[in-house]
């Protein structure tokens, strides 16, 4: 080309382009998260799967989704951070087609896997180019959009599916529309600015791999236990196998120089303190996603869609509260914040052991409200307080320690629940008719699935098994909610005492406590 020829059009997006992009791939991602809790019960009735393979069809997104985040962030780098971000979208894309027409339940979790390895892509693929695209304030704004993307996913996200599995087609149709409403930003996606970094360290290839395998063992164990039993010698094998690698990932990043995981931050109180949220708010909100639908499917006869309209109690306050929050920024100490939100979370699960067959929608509106608001509360400071809890030059390790162990909280919060409400609803059951028939309806009980409950029961066994079955489940319903109300308790408790230790002096003098801006997470 002459110097004298003109130059070419710059063909790149323009920064709000760029954010519009990102945000409404993004959205998707807890949408199609929580919203296959409402998808299980037909995904069961159509392929005729037990209670594990149907849980493994969410808990195999939230795996693959919380153990790869590091990994797709760490080649973002390396590889490119539009690449990583196209490339999550295009396989996100590719795996709900996949799933909108698998034939059986091993591909549908196959393809549930895979689209949990996309959106680990693409949302760290994502952040990056927003933060190489803004700067400054505009950053700070661009990532307060970027999260209000996905309170608007894990509001609507339950009421979306809802809609789709109960009026336009089924669960198929919820999975086939996510794909589609993805092509037009993949078709767009080369219009992004791409960057990269020179002068990284490489992939921690040995934290990853023994982290990634560990928790997909854990998790193994935990939706394999209820039905295989917890002496089962792979239940055992899996958990034995978890610890083992636990060990092994701790001394691998004690020994290298650049870790993905910088352990020794745990020694700090308020630091560890700070990435405990998130995994103790994981049972009380993003677990109660997963588990309630099918509870309110089952116990009162409601549509899919009526499910996800209830969930919009709990999500609601998620799009209201981080802002008024926002105007409390230097008013309120991040201590106080913290101890409050556990303190709702506490109340609210409760408060929500009214619940029962027959529950008005009035009735379950305050505490439902109440989990939420707590909730809410904890998007508008999390993220900035796990960055500020650091010397800045750590601030990069330390939000990737703490969306990892976000993510990581969420896959393991809904295993325990799950497993929990097997165990007790199986067990009330089997006091009322024999093990084998207590399993069979177990299982199609957590699967949403009443009609299926009873019919396990034949003979003498089947009369009044209806009210057995309803209340068999809401006492295991109660029980993991009062589990939840525990765990908040000494949660707060815990995060009072360890955040009382001061932020660190490298903090900038005078700068509100908690007042960063980082990119949340995607669910939780």
């Amino acid at each position: 080309m002459s110097a004298d020829s003109p130059a070419p059009p710059d063909r790149r997006a323009k920064p709000a382009l760029t954010l519009v992009l990102i945000c409404a791939a993004i959205v998707l991602v807890p949408v199609t998260a929580t919203g296959s809790s409402v998808a299980v019960p037909g995904i069961s009735q159509d392929l005729s799967i037990g209670l594990a393979a149907a849980q493994w069809v969410v808990n195999g997104f939230f795996l693959t989704f919380g153990g790869f985040m590091a990994i797709t962030g760490s080649l973002a780098d390396l590889t490119g951070r539009r690449r990583m971000f196209a490339g999550g979208v295009a396989l996100f894309c590719a795996s709900m087609v996949l799933a909108s027409f698998a034939p059986n339940i091993g591909l549908l979790i196959a393809a549930r896997a895979a689209a949990g390895l996309g959106a680990a892509a693409a949302t760290t693929g994502g952040s990056a180019v927003l933060a190489q695209t803004f700067s400054g304030v505009a950053r700070t704004k661009a990532f307060g959009v970027f999260g209000t993307a996905i309170g608007l996913g894990l509001a609507f996200g339950p009421l979306v599916a809802g809609f789709l599995v109960t009026s336009l087609g089924g669960w198929r149709t919820f999975y086939l529309v996510a794909a589609l409403v993805l092509l037009p930003i993949l078709l767009m996606a080369p219009l992004l600015k791409e960057s990269r970094e020179t002068t990284s360290g490489g992939i921690d290839w040995g934290g990853a791999v023994t982290f990634t395998a560990g928790l997909i063992l854990f998790v193994f164990g935990l939706v394999e236990g209820p039905e295989r039993g917890w002496t089962d010698p792979v239940v055992i094998g899996a958990l034995a196998a978890f610890a083992v690698l636990m060990v092994v990932f701790t001394a691998v990043e004690r020994r290298r120089d650049e870790p993905m995981f910088d352990v020794s931050l745990f020694a700090r109180p308020r630091f560890l303190a700070i990435c405990a949220m998130p995994v103790l708010l994981a049972f009380g909100f993003v677990a109660l996603l997963i588990v309630l639908p099918p509870y309110f499917m089952a116990v009162d006869g409601v549509s899919a869609q009526y499910a996800g309209l209830l969930l919009v109690l709990l999500t609601g306050p998620t799009l209201v509260v981080p802002p008024v929050v926002n105007s409390l920024a230097g008013k309120v100490s991040q201590r106080l914040l913290l101890v409050v939100t556990m303190v709702l979370v506490a109340v609210g699960s409760a408060w929500l052991t009214v619940i029962g067959p027959g529950t008005s929608v009035f009735v379950l509106a305050g505490p439902l409200i109440c989990i939420g608001t707590g909730f809410g509360i904890s998007l508008a400071i999390l993220d900035g307080a796990a960055v500020n809890s650091v010397e800045p030059g750590r601030a990069g390790m330390a939000a990737g320690i703490f969306n990892t162990m976000r993510l990581a909280g969420e896959t393991i919060s809904i295993a325990v629940l799950s497993a929990i409400l097997a165990g007790v609803t199986r067990s009330r059951l089997a006091e009322a008719v024999d093990g084998e028939t207590a399993a069979a309806a177990t299982a199609r009980l957590l699967q949403g699935d009443m009609d299926g409950a009873t019919g396990a029961a034949s003979g003498a066994q089947a009369s009044g098994f209806l009210e057995v079955a309803q209340a068999g489940y809401t006492d295991a319903m109660h029980t993991a909610l009062w589990t939840i109300a525990v765990l908040s308790v000494l949660g707060a408790l815990a995060v009072g005492l360890m955040m009382s230790e001061r932020a660190p002096e490298a903090q900038a003098e005078g700068e509100p406590e908690g007042d960063g801006a980082e990119k949340p997470s995607p669910v939780g």
